[in-house]
């Protein structure tokens, strides 16, 4: 059986780890997250949503994802 190598990013503070290869997409997809309703910060940079696709995950990436809330 062939172990999956892992790396550890950090999303919203806390410590998670992700397969290596895993894209911010796949992230976010994988959190179930709409896309459509959040911010996101990537090593302290906000990201443009068409670009989340050709970002590779890193060790020690910092991901930061902001939900907007409505209110009045």
């Amino acid at each position: 059986m062939k172990k999956i190598k892992k790396i550890k990013i950090k999303l919203n503070g806390k410590n998670k780890s992700v397969n290596i290869g895993t894209s911010l997409n796949d992230l976010i997809n994988n959190l179930n997250i709409p896309i459509k309703k959040v911010a996101i910060e990537f090593n302290k940079e906000i990201t443009d949503k068409k670009d989340i696709k050709k970002i590779k995950l890193k060790d020690n990436d910092i991901i930061e994802i902001v939900h907007f809330i409505g209110g009045g």
